[in-house]
């Protein structure tokens, strides 16, 4: 690569800054057992951020199934509030109509452990865990399909506006990684296929 003058495309990394009020732990349910048998047992989100030319900063919650990889509801937002989570906890539960008991797994933001949220959990009939504080393993899958968004698609352009950047996001999730991007652990197929195996089998 140094000989050829080939370079990776690599990015700083934003790092938010961290609050200073005191984070209660709650439980961790997953324990990062990843495991799963079919489709709707286990569920993880997060919030990545997504860079603009002219809105600055933006918001990206994803909802990844941890059985077919799939991102079963995802909400883009100029806003880092609760409202960005709640949308796409709602959206990925009527898409998606898991049974009772099924396990959420997030990190310990505010956002997640906000009396609102817990209140959707409640009602969805959700198992909500929680990462340690601190411990970027507890939630892997979901930071995993983090950096494979910021490889395949955001490190490759610039997006103008928060319009062009949730245009683009949406082609690169609804239209490749869920339909066309294959996945070895999924022997070779997408997403979106194993889930249509799984509900056309039941």
């Amino acid at each position: 690569m140094k000989k050829a003058d080939i370079r990776l495309i690599t990015r700083k990394k934003f790092r938010p800054q961290s609050s200073k009020d005191r984070v209660i732990e709650r439980p961790n349910i997953l324990d990062q057992d990843f495991t799963t048998t079919s489709i709707n047992e286990k569920w993880v989100a997060d919030i990545t951020y997504i860079h603009t030319l002219r809105d600055g900063w933006c918001y990206l919650a994803p909802v990844l199934d941890l059985h077919s990889k799939k991102i079963v509801g995802y909400s883009f937002s100029q806003n880092m509030t609760v409202g960005l989570v709640l949308h796409v906890l709602e959206n990925a539960y009527v898409t998606q109509k898991p049974a009772k008991g099924f396990i959420l797994h997030t990190d310990l933001g505010t956002q997640y452990t906000s009396q609102d949220f817990a209140q959707h959990v409640e009602e969805f009939h959700m198992i909500h865990s929680f990462s340690k504080k601190g411990c970027s393993y507890d939630n892997a899958c979901i930071e995993s399909f983090h950096a494979i968004l910021k490889k395949e698609e955001v490190h490759h352009v610039k997006y103008i506006d928060y319009k062009s950047a949730k245009l683009a996001l949406f082609t690169y999730i609804e239209g490749l990684y869920n339909r066309k991007r294959i996945h070895g652990g999924l022997g070779y197929k997408t997403p979106q296929a194993v889930e249509d195996l799984l509900r056309n089998a039941s």
